[in-house]
């Protein structure tokens, strides 16, 4: 049996999505609470939770603040936003911070009953418009990368100076003068609007260029 709890902070939500996964053979919900104050006032140690339904905009401590909290607290929890936000920082925020699915209160409760199964088993949840802008993200990511504004030299230099070469370094490989290398780099900087090497890696880090 999985144990779940709820932290929702709108009664009109929290207590049918009780009674409906109170009725499931599968799951045992004995916790059903409007904060996250009071899911560690509840916190059974000898019960602890296996699935928390966890609402972002939550009185006190944020949703996305208690994350990290109940991960230290309960490191084998699986945590699913359930939450009408759908901002890409606020999604990419919970999933970094370790929540392992993230669903929109319109989701039916059927839907969100077999998400806890789901993630009971490893999965991880999303519904679909959320799905759809986490791939949408990286999409763009792609674009954004095959748009690289550097030539062939260019990014062959940036390649050399994240590996930690210096101007001579890179001038001896590619066979040309320190000169033109510092000519390169002036305009790799120009082109990507950065001032200096640590802003170059970066972006290289990132998969912008």
């Amino acid at each position: 049996m999985i144990s779940v709890a709820i932290i929702e902070d709108i009664k009109d939500i929290r207590d049918p999505l009780n009674d409906f996964l109170s009725d499931q053979d599968e799951f045992l919900c004995e916790t059903a609470v409007e904060s996250v104050e009071d899911f560690f006032k509840a916190f059974n140690s000898e019960l602890p939770s296996d699935v928390i339904l966890l609402d972002i905009g939550l009185p006190g401590i944020s949703g996305l603040g208690a994350i990290k909290m109940i991960k230290e607290k309960l490191p084998e929890c699986e945590i699913i936003m359930l939450t009408v936000h759908e901002e890409h920082d606020k999604i990419f925020r919970a999933l970094k911070s370790g929540a392992s699915g993230y669903l929109i209160k319109s989701t039916p409760l059927s839907e969100i009953r077999d998400a806890i199964l789901e993630v009971s088993k490893g999965g991880a949840p999303m519904s679909p418009p959320i799905a759809r802008k986490v791939i949408n993200f990286f999409d763009e990511g792609k674009t954004e990368k095959l748009e690289n504004p550097l030539s062939e030299r260019e990014q062959t230099i940036v390649n050399y100076i994240v590996d930690g070469a210096n101007m001579r370094m890179i001038a001896a490989n590619l066979e040309i003068s320190v000169d033109t290398v510092k000519y390169h780099c002036k305009n790799i900087y120009k082109k990507l609007q950065i001032n200096s090497k640590g802003e170059l890696i970066s972006k290289s880090i990132r998969g912008e260029i």
